[in-house]
């Protein structure tokens, strides 16, 4: 029996230190990032398992501090990597040479709009996140609200304080229903009718995913928010509809860059090259219903029917050039409804 216990305690301890070895090995890569909590690990895994030599170090937070955070430190790039980031945010990084070129090994075989096309790419696009209205029918049948079927609809006096959003200076999904606005109805319309949304909002969150999570407890009778946050609130029993208004709606891309001047440049590729393919697209549609790669297809039960018929013909470079200004306007006109930050 001692002997045994010193042969099972012995090969425990030569597994232990294969362990450590391998892990001494391989090479810490920091990758800034703004996909949910949730995805982190299994990004992690997945990632590790593609590229062993890299040991992933996530720096997460939202879009909006992440941004911040990366233009912050231009002159003094702390990331390799940026992953799962808005591409409105990659292009401001592009446009001031903050990201190295490189082409994906797969990255012809993903959908057009996902593709960097230019001789020099800088960033291959990941994942598509959708504003949508989580509409509570439940609160809304007891308050006599009617369903929205227009952005417009959420103008009348009935959803007084009873809408959140986003943030746009904090979330990625704030500025994308922003810019969407202006964009599908023009500057002019597009103010006025935040002007007039304004008056309904109970609060701006700093949280793309918030305001339908309140929305789903009952708190509020809209949240615009994340299309699968709204999925995902829906599966668990909550009497949501995912609304996406007959005008369309904006949307976001997630995308993948190797931060120019990283030291880690060859393993950066080779996670760039994951990040192309149709294992890593597999990944990112666990949690979202629209993906790069042509063949990669996962959607959730609820999800709006043709969603990608839905989408703005949106102008990233756009809203990269304009959202410094953009985002002054909009808080000028509407801080004063901010949620306290934690």
């Amino acid at each position: 029996m001692r002997s045994l216990f010193k042969a099972g305690l012995a090969a425990a301890v030569a597994l232990a230190v294969t362990g450590m070895a391998e892990a001494q090995q391989r090479t810490p890569l920091t990758i800034y990032t703004a996909v949910e909590n949730d995805q982190l690990e299994p990004f992690k895994q997945a990632i590790e398992a593609a590229v062993p030599e890299v040991e992933v170090v996530w720096v997460r937070d939202s879009t909006g501090v992440i941004t911040a955070r990366f233009l912050a430190e231009a002159e003094n790039p702390q990331a390799d990597m940026v992953l799962g980031l808005a591409l409105s945010s990659l292009l401001m990084f592009d446009e001031k040479g903050l990201l190295e070129s490189y082409k994906p090994a797969a990255q012809d075989g993903l959908r057009e709009k996902f593709r960097d096309r230019r001789d020099a790419p800088t960033w291959t696009g990941m994942d598509a996140y959708v504003g949508v209205v989580c509409f509570n029918s439940a609160e809304a049948e007891g308050a006599g609200i009617a369903q929205p079927t227009s952005w417009k609809d959420l103008l009348k006096p009935e959803f007084k304080d009873k809408i959140v959003m986003p943030h746009p200076a904090s979330s990625g999904t704030g500025y994308l229903m922003v810019g969407g606005w202006l964009q599908m109805m023009g500057e002019e319309e597009g103010w006025k009718f935040m002007d007039g949304l304004h008056e309904n909002i109970a609060a701006y969150l700093h949280s793309g995913s918030a305001p339908c999570v309140q929305a789903a407890r009952g708190e509020r009778v809209a949240g615009i928010a994340l299309d699968m946050r709204g999925v995902y609130e829906r599966s668990q029993g909550a009497p949501l509809e995912i609304v996406v208004p007959e005008e369309g709606s904006g949307w976001e891309m997630e995308a993948t860059a190797i931060v120019k001047g990283s030291k880690n440049l060859d393993l950066a590729k080779k996670v760039a090259d994951w990040g192309a393919s149709k294992e890593a697209n597999e990944v990112y549609s666990q949690t979202y219903a629209v993906v790069a790669h042509p063949e990669v297809q996962n959607t959730p039960d609820g999800y709006p029917e043709n969603m990608e018929a839905k989408l703005i013909d949106n102008d990233f470079a756009w809203m990269a050039a304009n959202r410094e200004r953009i985002l002054a306007e909009w808080s000028k006109r509407y801080e004063s409804k901010a949620a306290p930050k934690n």
